[in-house]
Order: structure tokens, then C-alpha cells, then sequence
């Protein structure tokens, strides 16, 4: 925003509302608090001399003149004493395209930067929370570039673990060979199907365990379904040739269809890593965690650590 332009606007609107010249120095604008609504905000306090008006009369004057007169504006409100501005969708775009077109030379870091984002998990779609995390990886590599960085775009790509094998078990249960042809799902869509799957038979699983007198937390532990993709977990893990070829079937469905999702967003990597690839060390650095005791294992096997402090 060209807070110069908008006081030009304001000068204008003062003029033309209270036939009185003001100079610029002396109109107080800001960027509107994030507990209020708008984009600028307007100090009225200091043009009531000129107004003659109470604080809110003279906010409402130059708020409907600025919306009559500057169709940037898209709507204003009055707290008391202070006029908040909000501009349209249309400006800001302008304003990006403006800013993305500039060619002056900016002073440059020469710096080699890593910049990880999007982190999916291979059990569902990329969803909105996805997106927006593309959207701002993509944006900071672009402004790091723009200043001489070089920049290494990254992406950690969740492959394996308890929730990838819950998608896996209900469709291997389930599925009937589904595959994307024959559904005419996105891979991705078609894995976070069954993920849903999983979890409304677990449920009902759950449910009747509960009804027989069983905790829900004991309930979970006993249904066949949960101790099944545990299972399927372990044979993963040792590297069973059955539960690793559904594993790639699976997991490749799903890249497809994120593929599909980057390509319409423009977002691209430099590299793609796999926790599949890096579990390993991964236990090796609990290991080290639990040996020097800054995690714990409960009883459940699950490993914990106190951030209390």
C-alpha cells in the first residue's frame, strides 16, 4: 500500500468536505491493529478543529467521501475516534503484480538457503491447512530469490508409520481392487477414502467394546482393526515383500495425485526426501533420548518427553 497516495486522498477529502487546506505532516494514519477490521486506520482526534464535529461525524464525513471517491476502498468503520480503512482484493492484486514486475536492483545475500515445506502424509489429499503452507513456502523462496539467495526448495514427504497402514488395511479389507481408473478419484483422494474408512469401522468397533463394559482408551487397544494395522505396521518394518508392494502400490496412487495438486499451484522442489529413508536414524536419536533420560516410555511403548519446563 502507498500510505503517500492515501494521504493525498485524505488531503483531498478535507479540501473538498471542510474547504481547508492541511498539510500531509500532520494526518496520522497506521496499519489497523489486527483486534480491529480494516488495513489503515485513521487518527480523527487531530482534524476536529477543522471539522467542528464530534470524533465519529467527522470519521463517517471522510470515510463516505474516500468510499465515494477512491474506488480502491472497499469499506470503512468507526471505533470512537479512529477511521478504518479496508481495500479491495482488486488493489492488493495490483499491488503484488506492481511489486513483481520491479527490476531494480536489490541489494543481494548470496546466501544458499534451505526452505522445507508441505510435509504430506501419504494416507490423505493435501487439505486447505496444505495449501496455505505451499503457498507461503513458495512465496518466501521466491522473495529469497528475488534478493541473489539460492534457494533449495524441500520437501519431507511422511511415507510410513501407524496412519499410512490404516488406509493400506482398509483397502486391502475393503477395497475390492479399486485403484484410481476404475474410481475416477485422484490417487490421493482415493487413499484418503479409505483412511475415513478405517477410522468409521474403528469406531463402530469401539463402540460395541465400550458398550460391554470396557473403557474407550481399553476399547481402542482391544479392537481387531487397531491391533491389525499395528500388525501390518510391524511387517513393514520387516520389510514383509506382501505388505511392502501394497505400500508402494499405494503410496504411488497418492504421489500421483499430489503431483496433480503442485502442478496446478506452480509449486515444484528441488528435492524430495522420505521418512521411509530417515525412520532409522530417527530411533537411533530416541534411543540416544531415552538412554540419557530426556524421554521416557510408558507402558504402552509409546516414547514422551516433558516440555513443562
Amino acid at each position: 500500500m502507498n500510505e503517500t497516495y492515501l494521504l493525498q486522498q485524505i488531503v483531498k477529502a478535507i479540501k473538498a468536505l471542510y474547504h481547508q487546506d492541511i498539510l500531509i505532516k500532520n494526518i496520522q494514519i497506521s496499519k489497523t491493529r489486527k483486534d480491529f477490521s480494516g488495513d489503515y486506520t485513521l487518527v480523527v482526534f487531530p482534524l476536529l478543529s477543522i471539522s467542528k464535529k464530534s470524533p465519529e461525524a467527522t470519521a463517517n464525513d471522510i470515510g463516505e467521501y474516500l468510499k465515494a471517491n477512491y474506488s480502491a476502498l472497499k469499506s470503512f468503520n468507526i471505533v470512537k475516534g479512529f477511521l478504518n480503512l479496508s481495500f479491495t482484493s482488486e488493489f492488493w492484486i495490483e499491488k503484488l503484480k506492481t511489486f513483481s514486475a520491479l527490476n531494480e536492483n536489490l541489494s543481494s545475500t548470496n546466501n544458499k538457503i534451505l526452505i522445507e515445506f508441505s510435509s504430506p502424509n501419504t494416507n490423505k489429499p493435501l487439505h486447505l491447512g496444505h495449501i496455505r503452507n505451499n503457498l507461503i513456502g513458495h512465496s518466501i523462496s521466491e522473495i529469497l530469490k528475488k534478493v541473489g539467495n539460492e534457494v533449495v526448495r524441500v520437501n519431507l514427504i511422511n511415507d510410513r508409520g501407524i496412519h499410512i497402514c490404516k488406509s493400506m488395511l482398509a483397502w486391502q479389507k475393503w477395497g475390492n481392487g479399486e485403484t484410481p481408473e476404475s474410481s475416477g478419484l485422484k490417487g490421493d483422494h482415493l487413499i484418503g477414502k479409505y483412511y475415513i474408512l478405517f477410522d468409521v469401522e474403528l469406531k463402530k468397533e469401539i463402540a460395541v467394546l465400550v458398550s460391554k463394559g470396557n473403557d474407550e482408551e481399553t476399547a481402542r487397544s482391544k479392537a481387531s482393526l487397531m491391533i491389525e494395522a499395528q500388525e501390518m505396521l510391524r511387517k513393514w518394518e520387516g520389510s514383509d515383500s506382501e505388505t511392502i508392494t501394497l505400500w508402494k502400490k499405494m503410496n504411488s496412487w497418492v504421489y500421483d495425485g499430489f503431483e496433480k495438486t503442485y502442478n496446478a499451484l506452480g509449486i515444484t522442489f528441488d528435492k524430495l526426501y522420505y521418512e521411509s529413508d530417515t525412520y532409522l536414524l530417527g530411533k537411533c536419536v530416541v534411543g540416544e533420548g531415552l538412554d540419557n533420560e530426556v524421554l521416557v516410555k510408558k507402558p504402552d511403548n509409546s516414547i514422551w518427553i516433558n516440555l513443562t519446563d
